[in-house]
């Protein structure tokens, strides 16, 4: 204001006043009137100051999810929608707070994946599931390809798998608990050894009393019970590493469980779900027992037996102080092979049938742990390891050793020959040996 009236004062002697800004003239001088609205925007100013521009870690770098909407140079996205499959910056999120019909939309962390929801056939969001062919699938996919086969949604099969790994995670955490029970119980099996051992050498003390005669003597069952002893020591320590490294193992897959099951984004999950679900080995509480033994103290016996018969222990009696060194062995052996069902449920294992592999009249179920003969062809998805010739279908899971399977059978499989059931070891190129179950009407 100062300065437009200071400029006008100077052309008072010419009667014409101009503006500067936009050179249009005036006869004679206008009044000029506060812009009220250009005041209230410098009042603002005053208030909030002028915001930085973003630093530089705001912006998205090679490996980070960036914002879909911002042009030239793209700030980090803060969160990503599965509704819109567009990840957006703090600035183009605020639409999805404020808009009620975004309101409703699923946000979820960034992530680089969102195209993998949508269906490549009919370019939908895959928001269904297919237990039939284990994959997610859109709406129009469950009404076409997809039509009769056992479809849920993508929400019901996470929350049906998110129990799963609860009790996945559960088993290993159960597991980790056994293991750290028997570490703690091989330390202190290592710690009485070594206390055994070390009295023992000390109680073997008395052969210096018989000085030149039992001098080697001595010596011999000192190096002796070293020798048992650190051949004992190591075989424990070796088999707790064992266990340490399992731990290890256990805890990394816990903590890989515990990423998938706060996974946002549900075809992500089930797409994870099947390579970190399944457990290789069998729950027990614990594989360590040992053995009420004595240690080494049988030697100190025997040791005090020579002091009193020195004559016989040097000539007859020699060996049981060797025999009674070596025979210190406090980890029980390997338990013998199960006799009984009983026995053998301890070290069960649930086997589930691979889709990709089922003869198309064969309809799998609860889980793909239940197969069934159709009478009709089922509207499966080509694949090279699919069975045309036999009705047939490959366990997922890889078996070694020897093993023997329990099998379920109900309705009209009661008409097969007892014979006509049985299971046969098939080799899939590229895969270790798996093992398949013939159903063949006589």
């Amino acid at each position: 204001m100062k300065c437009i009236k200071r400029f006008w004062d100077e052309e008072d002697q010419k009667g014409i006043y101009s503006c500067p800004q936009c050179r249009q003239t005036f006869i004679p001088r206008p009044v000029l009137g506060k812009n009220t609205m250009l005041a209230a925007l410098v009042e603002q100013l005053k208030k909030t100051g002028l915001q930085a521009a973003p630093a530089d870690h705001c912006y998205a770098g090679p490996e980070d999810v960036a914002c879909d909407v911002c042009t030239g140079r793209k700030l980090k996205a803060s969160k990503s929608c599965l509704v819109c499959l567009a990840s957006y910056c703090d600035k183009h999120l605020q639409p999805h707070y404020k808009v009620a019909p975004l309101k409703k939309h699923k946000l979820v962390e960034p992530s680089k994946n969102l195209q993998e929801n949508i269906c490549s056939r009919h370019d939908e969001v895959m928001k269904m599931f297919c237990r039939t062919d284990q994959k997610c699938i859109c709406y129009l996919c469950s009404v076409d390809e997809h039509k009769g086969h056992d479809t849920v949604s993508a929400a019901a099969e996470r929350t049906e798998r998110q129990r799963e790994l609860e009790v996945s995670r559960l088993e290993i955490q159960q597991r980790i608990q056994d293991r750290e029970k028997d570490v703690k119980l091989l330390q202190q099996e290592v710690e009485a050894i070594n206390h055994s051992a070390d009295t023992t050498v000390e109680d073997s003390e008395i052969f210096t009393q018989l000085i030149r005669l039992i001098q080697k003597r001595s010596s011999d069952v000192k190096q002796q019970i070293r020798s048992q002893q650190e051949t004992e020591v190591r075989r424990v320590k070796e088999l707790q590493e064992k266990l340490e490294q399992k731990i290890t193992e256990l805890k990394r897959r816990d903590a890989e469980l515990k990423q998938l099951s706060h996974t946002e984004d549900h075809s992500q999950f089930l797409h994870n779900y099947p390579s970190l679900s399944a457990l290789s080995e069998s729950t027990h509480s614990s594989s360590i027992n040992i053995r009420p033994l004595t240690h080494f103290e049988d030697v100190t016996a025997a040791v005090s037996e020579l002091r009193d018969k020195l004559q016989d222990i040097l000539t007859d009696r020699w060996t049981n102080i060797s025999l009674a060194v070596t025979a210190v062995d406090v980890l029980l052996p390997h338990q013998p092979e199960p006799k009984s069902r009983t026995g053998f449920l301890q070290c069960s294992c649930e086997i589930t049938l691979n889709p990709n592999t089922a003869h198309t009249l064969l309809l799998l179920s609860d889980g793909n742990r239940k197969v069934t003969l159709m009478e009709q062809h089922q509207s499966y998805s080509h694949h090279p390891d699919r069975f045309t010739k036999f009705f047939q279908v490959l366990s997922r899971e890889s078996l070694t050793g020897r093993c023997y399977w329990e099998v379920e059978i109900r309705g009209d499989a009661y008409n097969l020959h007892l014979r006509s059931l049985f299971l046969q070891s098939r080799r899939v190129p590229g895969s270790r040996s798996r093992y398949s179950v013939l159903l063949q009407r006589l």
